[in-house]
């Protein structure tokens, strides 16, 4: 297409659209706060933009999913501390039991309290946060155990999963952070079992069976160190969701910092090119107007 405008004129448009341009992009600086509003503002920083902007997401990403970890653990070391009472508390009933001088009807009280403690102990395997088991393993919708007294083996079977579940840090790495109702309370080493060797004192009291008692005391016993190993996790898992916190928190602030270097628009400067823009483009026009605007038509007549 051939075009009808002269050279200067088409000069001067071209002109015109540069400043116009500049105009723009002053405007949408100072109204956004951004130094980059379309891809071709900064086409060599876009790369770098959205490479930035994807890790920052995926930063807030794994703060949040530590976060709701944070609740999970911190509650799990909570109620595995108060496990850990009961159990002692479950020794020294066992030692008063133990004693050559209790009578039966003593050692039968002291078996009913057992009962109650064995209660509780499944009630805290049977912990819930935000509506999960959270020692259910995978299966975090089914209740561990359940548990009846009137029965010779009063704890249920564990009704959970394995638990397979591990949480990703900032800095990429990966831990578990959970133990089963089963790894914790339910040991296949009966000497490491809390259920088993609460529910064997309980009944070697309610037997009156002296070699069965000592030997439920000492199993509950072992257990109790077993159990406070358990704890531990919870404490080193605590400590490492804390960590990817604080690396997580830290690692945001950079990366926040270097995306504002790359798209945060310099407000002083974008309002100095605004003005300018302006002032080119009145100037522009007033010149443009002052030209003659003459042709040979004006001279016939």
């Amino acid at each position: 297409m051939i075009s009808s405008l002269d050279p200067a004129a088409q000069s001067f448009l071209a002109g015109l659209a540069q400043i116009q341009q500049r105009l723009d992009t002053a405007q949408a600086q100072l109204t956004t706060g951004l130094a980059i509003n379309n891809d071709s503002d900064a086409p060599t920083e876009i790369a770098n933009l959205w490479q930035n902007r994807s890790q920052l997401d995926q930063a807030d990403q794994i703060t949040s999913n530590l976060n709701q970890v944070q609740t999970e653990v911190n509650t799990g070391e909570s109620v595995l501390e108060n496990a850990v009472t009961l159990v002692e508390q479950a020794e020294t009933l066992g030692a008063q039991g133990a004693s050559d001088t209790v009578t039966v009807t003593a050692r039968q009280d002291i078996a009913q309290s057992l009962g109650s403690v064995l209660q509780q102990l499944v009630a805290v395997a049977n912990t819930q946060v935000a509506g999960r088991f959270i020692f259910s393993g995978d299966d975090d919708q089914q209740a561990p155990y359940s548990i009846d007294l009137t029965q010779p083996n009063p704890v249920s079977a564990y009704q959970g999963t394995a638990s397979t579940r591990q949480i990703q840090g900032a800095d990429g790495s990966t831990f578990p952070v959970a133990l089963t109702a089963q790894q914790i309370f339910d040991s296949s080493d009966v000497t490491q079992n809390v259920f088993v060797s609460i529910t064997s004192l309980m009944q070697g009291l309610q037997s009156n069976n002296d070699t069965a008692i000592n030997s439920a005391l000492a199993d509950v016993q072992s257990s109790d160190t077993y159990l406070n190993q358990q704890l531990a996790f919870y404490g080193t898992t605590q400590d490492r969701v804390q960590s990817g916190l604080t690396f997580a928190q830290n690692y945001t602030t950079q990366l926040q910092t270097q995306l504002s270097g790359i798209e945060d628009a310099n407000a002083a400067e974008a309002a100095t090119n605004l003005t300018e823009a302006q002032t080119q483009l009145q100037a522009a026009l007033q010149s443009r107007a002052q030209l003659p605007n003459t042709s040979l038509f004006n001279y016939l007549g």
